[in-house]
């Protein structure tokens, strides 16, 4: 099979460049959805339009063709269900979703356009052609997938804060998709959509005793509690974990990886050349290749993107992080507005709310975040910001632009390093 890519030329603010080069699951989303598609094409070409597919050579088209916007995620378990089923019934079809599909109506349609509603159901940009000739009709029956949601929380609180129920949750799907538009979806991807449905599916296959019976076999023979043995946690090469931490799967872990004593990883992903110091504590959050947690530090439903450090006593929620960025000691990154108002964040132009009661903040690639500051629930600072702790400035309550960054202070302080030197004395 071809598959013929749009590519989505939108930058995503705060950082900056289009989605298809943003971190999801610890890769690009371009690697992410190559691998997913990797098993099923041979050949790819990208084009700026739809229309600009009509005009490629009949040569290319004379197969069955798939086609996709770069923005979109999608995960292999959804893929497969939309490619089998769309091959049995032999026309051209395009990917839909019913209206009472809670994950996507809940997470993934607000903040964006890329999945909309026509004549009935959601339909997004994914198409499939047994016969790519016939792609200059542009007509294709929507195909409908079921994503399987299935309510999930992740504690209990106050019923002030969560409703009646006093539960925190997502609709967590088995089958993933997603437009990313902003840096929410960003989020959404790699938490609600990445590692709990990962760990969803896990819990999903415990149901049955043949995967029960090996997750406990390997639990005795390894003398380890069952949600810490190899079958649950997957360890990459060269990767040492002191006798002290606890790490519990379904997480997996790449290679050269230094997990120090008294750590907490629970249903995550770690990267390769990561190192997570004494009493880091990481839950449902991605942490990217190169990355450093200082001792104390704290992830929950966080992403870090490649080479980021987080330095001591710091705490992030529900929060994304560029690569090569660094947030200094202390700091918090707050997820719920106390006042009780909706969060809302800014995205193309105005205000908009993101539909969730608890979110944390982003930050864009190759930032400088100083100790001690306070960021409020869905702020972003823009990528190359540079934040000293002051004394007028130590709560964050608005987004923070490349403009308003502190190096513009010292312009040369980059560039030679006698003068920062001095400005370090």
């Amino acid at each position: 099979m071809k598959k013929i890519i749009i590519r989505d030329n939108i930058n995503i603010s705060p950082f900056n460049e289009p989605a298809r080069n943003l971190r999801i699951m610890n890769k690009p989303l371009w690697l992410y959805q190559r691998d997913v598609l990797s098993s099923y094409c041979n050949e790819e070409v990208e084009c700026d339009s739809l229309e600009e597919v009509i005009a490629l050579p009949q040569s290319f088209l004379s197969d069955e063709v798939l086609i996709y916007r770069d923005n979109l995620f999608f995960d292999e378990f959804l893929f497969k269900d939309f490619i089998e089923t769309a091959r049995k019934s032999g026309k051209a079809v395009q990917i839909a979703f019913a209206l009472d599909d809670a994950a996507i109506t809940t997470h993934a349609l607000p903040l964006q356009n890329g999945i909309r509603l026509e004549n009935g159901v959601y339909v997004a940009d994914l198409f499939y052609y047994p016969d790519g000739t016939k792609i200059g009709t542009f007509s294709a029956n929507p195909l409908i997938i079921d994503t399987e949601s299935r309510e999930m929380g992740y504690y209990h609180v106050p019923t002030y804060m969560a409703g009646d129920s006093g539960h925190l949750g997502f609709r967590v799907p088995l089958k993933a998709f997603l437009s990313v538009e902003s840096w929410v979806h960003i989020y959404v991807a790699n938490s609600p959509f990445g590692v709990f449905a990962h760990g969803a599916r896990v819990e999903q296959s415990l149901d049955t005793f043949s995967m029960m019976t090996k997750v406990l076999w390997r639990s005795l023979l390894e003398r380890k509690q069952f949600l810490s043995s190899s079958a649950l946690v997957i360890l990459g090469k060269n990767s040492q974990i002191d006798p002290e931490a606890i790490v519990q799967g379904p997480t997996i872990i790449g290679n050269n990886v230094t997990i120090g004593p008294g750590c907490v990883v629970n249903a995550s992903v770690i990267g390769n050349n990561v190192n997570l110091m004494q009493g880091v504590q990481v839950l449902l959050s991605v942490v990217g290749d190169g990355s450093y947690l200082g001792f104390r530090a704290a992830l929950f439903m966080t992403t870090l993107m490649e080479n980021c450090m987080v330095a001591q006593n710091t705490c992030l929620q529900m929060s994304v992080v560029g690569r090569d960025s660094f947030v200094g000691a202390g700091n918090t990154f707050t997820d719920f507005n106390i006042m009780g108002d909706p969060l809302k964040i800014w995205h193309k132009g105005k205000l908009t709310a993101v539909g969730m009661p608890v979110l944390g903040g982003c930050v864009g690639h190759n930032c400088r975040i100083g100790s001690g500051h306070i960021v409020y629930p869905a702020r972003s600072i823009e990528s190359d910001v540079v934040l000293q702790a002051k004394q007028e400035r130590t709560i964050i309550t608005n987004n923070v632009t490349y403009a308003e960054s502190d190096h513009h202070r010292y312009p040369n302080s980059a560039h030679f390093p006698k003068y920062q030197s001095v400005l370090l004395t």
